[in-house]
């Protein structure tokens, strides 16, 4: 491997001397020796910090120089801070993660994961979009409804369609399996399960990534979640949280905007005192499990291994109380800790306080998004988006976006509206404020 990429790099630069030299502009041994004293002294004096950790090595600073130029290569030599990873962003515009991600896939490394990498295509700040439970199963009273008013898209207002749709990267927590299979768990109260049909729903709110994480994608048993996973893929719908095996569930998902690597994480801590759901393991079908933190802080620490950001997507705490309790604190604490920048809740069915821990946004549950668990329609509730964007300079900032579910159609809220549940979730949240637009702000 070393041979054949240094001949294309050096037959490159021997290309273009060779011209340059006509005019007697350049040396091409000098040029050589220059990027080789370069390559010398960043791989004397690199931290594995300033490496991001990445496993690199003469041929991907051989690379750099080839596809950035040499003068990127100097800079980066005569920067002296060899420990910061910010150097290769601040000098190429990309972090040191997309660097080796452009190289892997240049040389085609076989150890590299590409499925699950996706690039979005904008420059500037980029936004995760993040909504509640979604379930679109047969008999529910909202799947119902869609089918009677013509489509998912008018079960969201418009404005609530836009912002979904116009999201960079738009996260649903699916909570339901896709299948004609299975049979509904025995002795569990309420089991959901689509037609696989009902995946042309989710595209068309917009939906970039479908979390499995949760205590309904096995209802139907096993059978049902591997039709869920080949509808998913078959719809080229990327997926995390559930898997053929432990592998495939705790597998993550990366996003490449603006010169940098977001990795998201998800995993589920549901359910706590019972087994309907079935746990992956090395060689059994299953979700991602976290009752205790050991699994997710796993994947979230690896995650940070191969990325600037990891934002983290959990099922968690207890139905119907919308006050987060303690276990979920500790999980909080124990990801934060392995390296999450962001959390994001669900399962409760109500909305939760939103926390600080350290510099870490926790939304600890967005509730219900569009959501029914029988033919007969549910009452009004309050719901809502968690917005993380992700500036170039790798800062996050959160927000939240309130809306309200009636009659089977969530809509956006403004005005008093929206300043009444941002009212409600400032009195259920003791370190954060949200002002008129939105935006989460510490205390």
């Amino acid at each position: 491997m070393r041979n054949r990429l240094l001949c294309v790099i050096l037959i490159a630069v021997l290309s273009v001397s060779m011209l340059v030299q006509a005019a007697g502009e350049i040396n091409l041994d000098k040029d050589i020796f220059v990027v080789e004293t370069n390559i010398d002294a960043i791989m004397k004096q690199g931290s594995h910090d300033f490496f991001g950790y990445q496993p690199v090595t003469d041929e991907f600073l051989f690379w750099v120089a080839h596809d950035y130029g040499e003068d990127v290569l100097k800079k980066i030599a005569e920067n002296k801070n060899y420990s910061d990873p910010e150097v290769w962003f601040q000098i190429t515009g990309k972090s040191i993660y997309v660097l080796y991600d452009e190289y892997a896939s240049f040389v085609g490394m076989d150890a590299w994961d590409y499925s699950h990498v996706h690039r979005v295509e904008k420059e500037g700040d980029v936004s995760f979009v993040f909504s509640g439970d979604v379930t679109i199963h047969e008999g529910a009273a909202t799947t119902n409804h869609m089918d009677e008013v013509g489509g998912i898209d008018k079960c969201f207002s418009s404005d609530l369609m836009e912002i979904m749709q116009g999201a960079d990267v738009f996260v649903v927590n699916n909570e339901f399996c896709y299948s004609t299979r299975g049979e509904p768990t025995p002795g569990k109260d309420y089991t959901f399960r689509a037609d696989p049909r009902r995946v042309e729903a989710l595209k068309e709110l917009g939906t970039d990534l479908a979390c499995l994480a949760n205590n309904h994608v096995f209802d139907y048993g096993a059978d049902a979640l591997t039709d869920t996973l080949q509808i998913l893929r078959d719809a080229d719908m990327p997926y995390i949280g559930a898997g053929e095996n432990l592998q495939e569930a705790e597998r993550i998902q990366y996003y490449i905007a603006g010169g940098r690597k977001i990795a998201i994480v998800n995993a589920t801590q549901i359910e706590r005192s019972t087994t309907f759901t079935r746990e992956a393991t090395a060689t059994q079908s299953g979700v991602f499990k976290t009752l205790h933190p050991e699994n997710c802080v796993r994947a979230i620490r690896r995650a940070k291994r191969n990325a600037d950001l990891c934002l983290v997507s959990v099922h968690w705490g207890t139905e119907g109380n919308e006050y987060y309790g303690g276990d979920q604190v500790s999980l909080a604490n124990a990801f934060v800790e392995a390296g999450a920048d962001a959390i994001i809740g669900g399962h409760t069915h109500c909305l939760e306080g939103i926390e600080y821990i350290g510099d870490v946004p926790v939304f600890y549950s967005l509730g219900n998004y569009w959501f029914s668990t029988s033919a007969n329609m549910p009452g009004d509730y309050d719901t809502g988006l968690a917005v993380i964007k992700v500036s170039q300079d790798g800062r996050i900032t959160p927000s939240f976006v309130p809306a309200r579910f009636h009659v089977a159609v969530t809509s956006l809220l403004t005005g008093d509206e929206a300043l009444r549940v941002y009212g409600y979730l400032e009195s259920v949240s003791q370190t954060t404020s949200i002002d008129k637009k939105g935006k989460i702000k510490r205390r």
